[in-house]
């Protein structure tokens, strides 16, 4: 399943998958796996996500 909150929450912030990338310590191709739902993130990572972006990770993260 598309992770479209958690690209448009890094939108919001004018980052690109790189930076997220960057940012929490793994490959921009891993950020774009987590968006593509190509990738089930580890909860570290989960959370390394969540404090960049400034989110939570119900809001990110949580599936209806």
């Amino acid at each position: 399943m598309k992770n479209l909150r958690l690209k448009a929450a890094r939108a919001m912030l004018d980052m690109s998958q790189a930076e997220l990338a960057e940012a929490v310590g793994v490959s921009r191709q891993t950020i774009s796996a987590v968006e593509k739902g190509d990738y089930n993130p580890t909860i570290n990572l989960c959370i390394a996500i969540c404090k960049v972006l400034n989110k939570t990770l119900d809001e990110l993260f949580w599936e209806e």
